[in-house]
């Protein structure tokens, strides 16, 4: 039988985090599970000690997401593991949704991340079967939104993997390296996910392994939250992953969306936080400049690989930019 661990970032969620562990307790595929628990100030910590087969890492502060993971991968890789996944604690899973990812990743040994079908918590539309990549340096989740839960059914290779409940070939994490945790909290899993592209391995999405999830249940605690972690994060996504052919195609697209972000920011009352983001955006910049290198050196596919999964359109739900793009077209023509 395979190795397997669950690591389950948590950050004040001791609301959630009952039903969470409570399924993955009761998995048909048996689990080592790891909370790492990020500073929390309310009861989380009393609920996990409930779970006496559940080990957890304390953290005295919030690491994020990504650091909050990351403790965990470190663990399983400590613990010389096959393989490890990352679940919310938010989210729920069904009985048989691990063993259904070990299956599935242990069949494809080019495959370094298998992802999960993830709906809305009550089971009537779909959260993500994994992440797409614009060339317009977007990122979006595979199918949100769709009420139609019986889709996206095959198993094909994808872009990218939801962080949210996706398994991760522990040697491929020892290639590749872990989440960046400069992303702190949203696109994370996109990053790690273009860099296991780059890297050569594959990406997969098992229907089978179902997952439902309380959207935003973190995110909203926090007002502008969101809007600085998108803003700090896109620019960094791009300038580390994108080949360098192709830099100035994605740059001027991304950087015209970018603008429209941080005036949309402004008229939603949530214009500091953007700023805020933009500044330190700027900076992370600079800092992943080395970043970039080594991954760009050590890339085993083609470029011409790269452009080809990527969407060559904007997000579905870019209702603006599409309008926007339509009167553009009118205007000077479609090039």
């Amino acid at each position: 039988m395979h190795k397997v661990a669950v690591v389950v970032p948590n950050w004040n969620g001791a609301d959630n985090l009952g039903a969470c562990l409570d399924s993955l307790m009761s998995q048909s595929c048996s689990a080592h599970i790891i909370v790492v628990d990020n500073g929390s100030v309310d009861k989380s910590v009393e609920v996990i000690k409930q779970y006496t087969d559940i080990e957890i890492i304390k953290h005295s502060q919030n690491l994020g997401y990504a650091g909050g993971v990351n403790a965990g991968f470190r663990k399983a890789i400590e613990l010389n593991l096959d393989f490890v996944a990352a679940f919310n604690n938010d989210a729920v899973a069904d009985k048989d949704w691990l063993l259904n990812l070990v299956n599935s990743i242990k069949d494809s040994p080019e495959t370094g991340i298998i992802t999960s079908k993830i709906l809305s918590y009550d089971g009537k539309s779909i959260d993500s079967t994994g992440d797409y990549y614009t060339v317009w340096g977007l990122p979006y989740p595979r199918g949100r939104g769709s009420t139609d839960i019986n889709s996206y059914d095959e198993k094909p290779e994808i872009f990218g993997a939801s962080g949210g409940a996706s398994l991760y070939r522990i040697k491929m994490l020892q290639e590749v390296g872990l989440f960046d945790e400069d992303f702190f909290a949203y696109y994370e899993d996109v990053d790690l996910s273009f860099r296991t592209q780059l890297a050569g391995w594959k990406v997969r999405y098992e229907p089978a392994a179902i997952v439902r999830h309380r959207i935003g249940a973190t995110s909203q605690k926090i007002k502008g939250f969101t809007t600085y972690q998108t803003m700090k994060n896109l620019p960094l996504l791009l300038m580390k992953n994108v080949p360098r052919p192709y830099l100035y195609s994605v740059g001027w697209r991304f950087t015209f969306t970018h603008i429209l972000f941080f005036v949309s920011a402004i008229r939603a009352g949530n214009g500091w936080s953007a700023l805020k983001g933009d500044l330190k955006g700027t900076l992370l910049l600079f800092s992943g400049l080395s970043k970039r290198r080594a991954i760009q050196q050590n890339k085993k596919v083609t470029d011409e690989y790269v452009w080809s999964i990527l969407i060559h359109d904007l997000p579905p739900n870019a209702r603006s930019l599409r309008k926007l793009r339509s009167a553009w077209w009118k205007l000077f023509g479609k090039h």
